[in-house]
């Protein structure tokens, strides 16, 4: 996965936390202006306990805000136009954390280049003199494809803690140690990945961890995707235990236990085959995301890209030969040529007598085809 520049890089050799968290703003500021609102106010708040910290001025987790702002004001530790610069980032963030009306890009954007304002003054006074800020300039809207609000709201969360974390390292007050467990999160924050694939929970079995991204959150388990847990699967699902992502425990132990005639290898077995099946499901994400507006099939880990011409091949026994049974009952509910196959090919394992080597005949024929 490609990761993109973003304006606050030059932030990382002085915090990665706080350059991370800088980036998701940005990604925001587009995508919902009441997000990059609401957690600007966090991030210059974060700014504020670092300066207040290097300053060694009492501070106490459950300060505000304000009584942040007005302490550090009247140690002479603000310039004015700092002071009123998080004045607006407060004011603006605190309107949307609680106001229901739509609000602008343009309050979007006048709260981040009060935030840049904030970042240019700790940087200046606090940071590494080898690092230069770069002269402020607007965010560009990008043109791909940008993260779900849900999204970039589990990523913003798990940065700001460690924002916490990495000013009280060695606290024990509870919101410290709330942080101290999100750094032991599986969410991969500081890495710019693509929307969709920020990890949105983790499934365990004994002493193994699954990470599952955030775009297979509610995706639907097709029992034909798990071969060696079909039945296991059918099973469950009937007691509405694994039909989707969703449904299914954070921890496989005695999941056999739903339904009868299982037992702890069906779990264990299930639980490899649920790490292949994200894996091909990255894969054909990432396929998806390279090639827009393209048409695959695909087969377990393999595809083959749809081309007019492949569409148009009608399932015959003159053009696909061996699998007789199969191309009749697709041709008896009208699925007539390569181009109305389903996009999940071992869906056609339901057909009478039809198995997965039947389905992977078709498949290998089609690509040859191709």
């Amino acid at each position: 996965m490609t990761s993109h520049p973003y304006f606050y890089q030059f932030l990382e050799p002085v915090s990665k936390e706080l350059a991370s968290v800088a980036r998701e703003l940005e990604n925001s500021i587009f995508s919902s202006p009441r997000t990059m609102l609401t957690h600007a106010r966090i991030f210059v708040e974060n700014i504020l306990q670092k300066v207040i910290k290097a300053e060694k001025l009492p501070d106490d987790d459950r300060t505000s805000l304000i009584d942040r702002i007005n302490l550090l004001n009247d140690h002479g530790v603000l310039l004015p136009e700092t002071r009123d610069k998080l004045h607006h980032v407060r004011q603006i963030g605190n309107q949307a954390a609680h106001d229901s009306r739509m609000f602008r890009y343009s309050e979007a954007l006048l709260s981040w280049e009060a935030v840049y304002g904030v970042v240019k003054w700790y940087v200046e006074v606090y940071g590494p003199v080898t690092v230069n800020v770069p002269d402020y300039q607007d965010p560009a809207p990008r043109s791909e494809q940008s993260y779900d609000i849900s999204e970039l709201e589990i990523r913003l969360k798990s940065l700001e803690q460690l924002l916490i974390a990495s000013v009280h390292p060695n606290s024990e007050e509870p919101a410290a140690a709330e942080a101290a467990v999100a750094v032991e999160s599986p969410v991969s924050i500081f890495v710019a990945e693509q929307p969709g694939y920020t990890t949105i929970r983790t499934i365990t079995y004994k002493e193994e961890k699954l990470e599952v991204p955030y775009f297979l959150r509610d995706a639907f388990l097709l029992p034909q995707r798990f071969p060696k847990s079909e039945t296991f699967l059918i099973r469950l699902g009937a007691e509405q235990q694994a039909r989707i992502m969703s449904e299914l425990p954070s921890d496989f132990e005695n999941l056999h236990k739903h339904v009868k005639r299982f037992n702890e290898k069906n779990d264990a077995t299930f639980f490899e085959e649920m790490k292949i099946y994200i894996e091909e499901e990255k894969v054909r994400r990432e396929l998806t995301l390279q090639r827009p507006g393209e048409l695959f099939l695909f087969y377990k880990e393999k595809h083959i890209v749809v081309t007019e011409e492949l569409a148009k091949i009608p399932l015959t026994v003159g053009e696909f030969n061996g699998i007789p049974s199969l191309l009749r009952q697709l041709n008896e509910d009208k699925v007539e040529t390569v181009g109305q196959l389903p996009k999940e090919l071992v869906i056609l394992a339901k057909y009478d007598n039809v198995g997965v080597g039947t389905v992977e005949k078709l498949f290998e024929q089609m690509k040859e085809k191709q």
